[in-house]
């Protein structure tokens, strides 16, 4: 496959290059891929610049890249490393969102059942969403995970074909709007403005996507997309007026209504 077009996507910045093991490492990985190997395994101590030589080997692919670490922390710290050799390159960080789980118990000598409890973290939630809004939408990922990432979401090609695009004076009616990103997974709330959240004011409806930190503000004259703003939801103040924003759908466990009718009738 011819990749040169795609290495434009993934620039290493660094000020020093490949030395010691590190070009024959990078050559070795890129040889077993080159042999139709589906992944690879970078083992180094400590400190010998495993990191770079990753980076180095993203670059030289030139293509979308799932690098896997043992745990939470340990992918947190590759993230931030990755992201510092390629700036220009959106990767992207996706573990678990558990903050807490606890599965469900029977102790039998005291005869107790325990149910299954958990807590969602909000944050992790967001950066999750970040990873596979990226995936669908750019051609420049690396996604840094924990084994978190072997679990299904659902399927992509639903994820993908709910998300929606807006641009200025395209026609769409506010009421059909709110009604698609109702079936995206979005609730209403006109006080309170969040993550997952849209709020509607005349004709003005804000919105926090399942991916962002920041809000999205659609404004119509009659059906007609008349303004697009990104706002700071704390002080709604206006970051940027993009011309076309894309909203990707609050759950990653979007179903099409087709297979949900299925499953209806053979419930009964």
């Amino acid at each position: 496959m011819d990749n040169s077009q795609e290495k434009k996507y993934f620039q290493v910045q660094s000020p020093w290059g490949p030395s010691g093991d590190q070009p024959q490492a990078i050559e070795n990985v890129k040889k077993f891929f080159a042999q139709g190997a589906k992944d690879v395994v970078l083992n180094g101590a400590t400190g010998t610049g495993k990191s770079a030589t990753t980076a180095w080997v993203i670059q030289e692919l030139g293509l979308p890249t799932l690098v896997l670490a043992p745990n939470k922390v340990l992918a947190a710290q590759l993230a931030a490393e990755l992201r510092e050799l390629l700036p220009n390159t959106a990767v992207r960080y996706f573990v678990s969102h558990f903050a807490y789980y606890r599965p469900e118990a029977y102790m039998p000598t005291s005869d107790t059942y325990i149910e299954k409890d958990s807590a969602i973290d909000d944050a992790i939630e967001r950066l999750r969403h970040e990873s596979t809004t990226a995936l669908m939408s750019r051609k420049d990922c690396v996604i840094v995970a924990s084994v978190s990432a072997i679990y299904g979401l659902g399927r992509p090609e639903e994820y993908l074909k709910r998300a929606v695009s807006l641009s200025v004076n395209e026609m769409i009616s506010r009421d059909e709007l709110i009604k698609t990103l109702v079936k995206m997974g979005y609730s209403r709330n006109d006080e309170v403005l969040e993550r997952g959240k849209m709020r509607v004011r005349g004709d003005t409806l804000d919105i926090i996507a399942s991916d962002s930190e920041y809000a999205i503000r659609i404004e119509w004259f009659g059906d007609e997309v008349e303004r697009l703003l990104l706002l700071d939801p704390l002080g709604m103040e206006i970051l940027e007026t993009p011309p076309k924003v894309l909203i990707f759908p609050q759950t990653h466990h979007i179903v099409n209504d087709e297979v949900v009718d299925i499953h209806k009738i053979a419930d009964r």
